[in-house]
């Protein structure tokens, strides 16, 4: 049986856009601050990554940037999937040259694949390289669920896909991937207010949107569950729990770009079609961040 390998505290980072370009020195301000909080991982291009707005040349730089400025001393869990299993493939096949420790493959949105659809897809996929592979449920983007039944026989018939993230906010899917797959399978929240709940009944860890802005302590809150301090993890879930849930105040990445935009990190730069946020939700945020002591 594989081993975990993906467990712990992953921050699906921001893209940083400058002048409408990618933003190359706030990227790598970005993840050194991620290596400093003691992340285990990040996930670059993801859906925090804004990649629908991304064309494939950008897409592979933020990719090659990622890996160069991790620099080996966390994983670089690339985000390559897509609604066209070619075009993963491709995003994939690039990733893996490019030195990244793994994918997270989303299940393909818009189209709406039938489960066999999903299983072929990401079948093709895993065939088509040596990485390890997270699959990546979020029916509320992607209009589809990855089943269980489904992960189950992927998992069986291929070496490398090796975990998924869970972001349909049904614990009772924890559950039931680990007992038909086990407690080697990586299992990681996609929820950050869920990571607590999610780990209590067999979770690994989180990709988080949260550790963007407070990486500690998000890794702290893992860290105290993972080594039986269930006490001071739930401590630490209270205290951050409403920044967990003004960061979707609005469409995720508008809430944390706006967050790191606030504490100097990044320029707060969007692409159509996402705009910048309402000016109320704005000052919930910014009161939030106060309040938890991100901002003076």
């Amino acid at each position: 049986m594989k081993s975990p390998i993906f467990t712990g505290t992953y921050t699906a980072i921001v893209t940083p856009f400058k002048n409408g370009a990618i933003d190359e020195v706030a990227l790598e301000r970005l993840i050194k601050m991620q290596i400093k909080g003691g992340v285990d991982g990040i996930v670059p291009v993801g859906t925090t990554g804004e990649s629908p707005t991304l064309n494939y040349e950008e897409h592979i730089k933020v990719v090659e940037l990622a890996v160069k400025f991790a620099a080996g001393k966390v994983k670089v869990l690339a985000g390559t999937g897509g609604n066209s299993t070619s075009e993963a493939i491709y995003l994939t096949q690039h990733a893996e040259e490019l030195g990244a420790d793994g994918s997270l493959q989303v299940a393909p949105y818009y189209n709406k694949p039938t489960q066999e659809g999903l299983f072929q897809h990401f079948h093709a996929i895993a065939r088509a390289t040596k990485l390890p592979i997270m699959l990546y449920s979020i029916p509320g983007r992607c209009g589809v669920e990855i089943a269980v039944d489904t992960v189950n026989r992927l998992a069986h018939d291929c070496v490398n896909i090796v975990g998924i993230k869970e972001a349909g906010g049904n614990t009772d899917r924890v559950t039931q991937i680990r007992k038909a797959l086990g407690v080697n399978f990586t299992i990681l929240s996609g929820d950050d207010s869920l990571t607590l709940p999610f780990m209590s009944v067999g979770a690994h860890g989180v990709i988080s949107v949260a550790s963007n802005i407070i990486p500690r302590e998000v890794c702290h809150l893992v860290q105290a569950f993972t080594i039986g301090k269930a006490a001071m993890a739930l401590k630490l879930h209270d205290k951050y729990y409403p920044i967990f849930k003004d960061l979707f105040i609005e469409t995720n990445p508008l809430p944390v770009k706006a967050a790191l935009a606030m504490m100097g990190i990044i320029e707060e730069e969007y692409r159509l079609p996402l705009v910048p946020m309402n000016s109320k939700n704005r000052d919930v945020l910014k009161n939030t961040l106060k309040v938890c002591g991100v901002l003076k």
